[in-house]
């Protein structure tokens, strides 16, 4: 019997592509595992009016972990017109799947490293080794909106004084989204954080946030984080508003170490610090909770090129590397990591986001060869 249950998701568009790079290398990787393939994404939307199946959800309670490829996401009209005829008009609601499983399996980190790799042409810098951490479940993705307002939401918003200026707006001409923090949530991602500097020695924990004009919601998580941060004085200990983030990523990157973020804010800072080691084709991901884990590339499904093999699969691979780390597998995620890390330094097979014409199968194939070889 296998050591390890693996839940793989390819879901739609290049997911499916990357996905396949990724067993390209795993199976050069002797990880005693068995890989459980289930559905998911938009197909399944326009047929089942579910791109997340419920057979699904009992695949993921069933096993180890998921290694996840990427879905197509598109807007509420849009998504109903592309369901089957005889779905329509019957008030079902496209909502996210990735965001339901971090959701349903409480994976509150969102974790995204961001490290330049030597020879890598697309580098904005040869020396940023940057980790976000995201809370992965609350905040303007906790789901919570309404449209139109109801009576009773907007009277009880009433109390506060600030939404006296929307008293006279018609509730059919307001949308109200909810910005949800929660201590707990605060603390569990600010101490995962600090935990994370401390076993992988690194030098910072920057929180990122604006609590000058969040006052609430911002000001809960800083307050929070200026406590916990006592407990570990061999960490420096930083404060950054958002906006300041982002320029200060842009001038200085190698000045950061680890950032914490709410959700919307780690969505967004994680995404430019991306584009810094050579975009959204080197952007891995881990959303862990205590006791289930999800690994996944952060770009999207790029249908245009779905089963072409043109897209950059170290995104894909990395996040790999990610999941036999979380596995305790560490010195086979140092394998890997060596793998990657050569080939993108010889340059002799690169993507076309690299300036080389190689397939996404291709750059898969020379990373095994260098697993064999290490």
């Amino acid at each position: 019997m296998a050591k390890y249950h693996i839940a793989v998701l390819p879901g739609d568009g290049v997911g499916k592509d990357v996905m396949d790079a990724a067993m390209i290398v795993l199976d050069h990787i002797d990880l005693d595992a068995e890989y459980i393939y289930g559905d998911v994404g938009w197909e399944f939307w326009k047929k089942e009016g579910n791109p997340l199946p419920d057979r699904t959800l009992e695949l993921l309670r069933e096993t180890d972990c998921c290694l996840f490829g990427a879905i197509t996401s598109k807007p509420p009209e849009d998504a109903e017109k592309e369901l089957a005829p005889e779905l329509r008009g019957k008030g079902i609601k496209y909502s996210s799947a990735i965001v339901r499983i971090r959701q349903e399996f409480d994976l509150y980190l969102n974790m995204r490293p961001c490290k330049a790799y030597k020879g890598n042409p697309l580098n904005y810098r040869d020396d940023i080794d940057i980790v976000v951490f995201r809370e992965n479940t609350e905040g303007l993705y906790a789901g919570v909106e309404f449209h139109p307002v109801p009576d009773e939401v907007k009277k009880a918003l009433m109390l506060n004084e600030k939404m006296r200026r929307f008293e006279n707006v018609p509730n059919d001409e307001m949308a109200i989204t909810c910005r949800i923090f929660t201590r707990k949530a605060c603390q569990r991602i600010i101490r995962k954080a600090f935990e994370y500097a401390r076993e992988y020695g690194r030098r910072s924990v920057t929180i990122v946030e604006k609590p000058n004009v969040l006052r609430e919601t911002g000001g809960m998580m800083i307050r929070e984080a200026r406590k916990i941060a006592e407990e570990y004085p061999d960490i420096e200990y930083r404060e950054a508003n958002v906006d300041a983030m982002a320029m200060w990523l842009v001038k200085k990157p190698q000045d950061y170490d680890v950032l914490v973020c709410s959700n919307m804010f780690g969505d967004i800072i994680s995404d430019l610090a991306a584009q810094l080691v050579g975009g959204l084709g080197f952007a891995a991901s881990a959303n862990i909770g205590d006791n289930y884990a999800l690994f996944e590339p952060t770009h999207g499904s790029a249908p245009k090129y779905a089963g072409k093999y043109k897209v950059n699969p170290m995104a894909m691979l990395l996040s790999v590397k990610l999941m036999l780390e979380w596995l305790g597998e560490r010195d086979l995620a140092e394998r890997l990591e060596r793998a990657i890390s050569k080939v993108i330094e010889e340059g002799k097979v690169r993507t076309y986001d690299m300036g080389g014409n190689n397939t996404t199968l291709e750059v898969a194939e020379e990373v095994a060869r260098k697993l064999e070889e290490s």
